[in-house]
């Protein structure tokens, strides 16, 4: 594959046996078989395209933020969005942004800002990127991408590109039409309204400020562990069972936020997932609820 994908990607943006530790928010994964980074649509669709002839596994990441990736590593592709598929541009109006996949949300937040648009400043802090904030409906303190977000170009798996109007794409607390019919985000278009630049970077700060203060933002995660349940707070109902600070090897619940589970500096994956699982244990015993997880875990099946 990689003599295949060097027909039309530079070999600066590609690997073999890279270490995914090194690329995800978590600091936790081994290497992947394939290692590359597109940098335009045309490139995701060649790659892609490229796999599926040769029959070759591939996984689409772009901020890598919200992810667990096993110790052995991922025998397959992995197309990393991030870096470099990452355009930022004003549409139609002034009062739209299109952003490519791989651009990260705080990207996307800052030029909204920059431009006096609001809309996008609970994203400012959200460590992912467009594809991956419109494929789980990412959000943040009340808001979520699809109050902002108006269409959403994707690659299928046949190979058509579609434009899909944002009614069409299933939005739901951390869900999209995106998890069930295997298609890839290239680009998403974003409705934003005029307001004043000092009052959206107010709001940006105050939101930042008490992310800071709220989430244990100096050890490596991928963000909250579990979705929210019906009727409660996952990080509650974990603290309320005396989960906070228990620890199995690496992995931590944290001890300023127990949605979070914490690498403390040399975690596996397999701590990780042993710690996942004696807190969903622990809560269904406790409260007869069951948590979903919302990092995504990787395998290679």
């Amino acid at each position: 594959m990689l003599d295949i994908l060097s027909r039309f990607i530079p070999k600066d943006r590609m690997s073999a046996k890279e270490s995914m530790a090194n690329h995800t928010s978590f600091k936790i994964g081994g290497p992947a078989d394939v290692y590359v980074q597109p940098a335009s649509q045309e490139e995701v669709v060649k790659i892609v395209r490229e796999c599926r002839i040769n029959g070759a596994p591939f996984v689409v990441l772009g901020h890598a933020s919200n992810v667990l990736i096993p110790d052995e590593g991922l025998r397959k592709v992995v197309i990393h969005l991030y870096p470099h598929f990452n355009r930022c541009q004003l549409a139609d109006d002034n009062t739209y942004l299109i952003a490519d996949a791989g651009t990260p949300l705080s990207v996307i937040a800052k030029k909204a800002w920059l431009e006096g648009l609001k809309g996008l400043e609970f994203a400012s802090g959200i460590p992912g990127t467009v594809g991956g904030a419109i494929c789980m409906n990412a959000g943040a303190y009340g808001h979520d991408i699809s109050e902002v977000c108006t269409d959403v170009d994707m690659l299928m798996p046949n190979g058509e590109v579609l434009t899909v109007n944002k009614d069409k794409m299933g939005f739901g607390y951390r869900t999209s039409i995106l998890q069930e019919n295997g298609g890839i985000v290239l680009s998403a278009k974003f409705a934003l309204a005029s307001g004043d630049k000092d009052d959206i970077w107010a709001y940006m700060q105050e939101l930042n400020q008490c992310r800071r203060n709220k989430q244990p933002l100096e050890f490596p995660s991928a963000g909250s562990t579990f979705k929210r349940p019906p009727g409660y707070y996952a990080g509650k109902l974990i603290a309320d069972c005396g989960l906070k600070g228990v620890t199995i090897g690496g992995a931590q619940v944290s001890e300023k936020h127990a949605g979070f589970v914490i690498n403390t500096g040399n975690a596996t994956a397999r701590d990780v997932l042993d710690l996942m699982k004696l807190i969903q244990d622990t809560v269904q015993t406790h409260y007869d609820v069951l948590l979903e997880p919302e990092v995504r875990v990787l395998c290679n099946l």
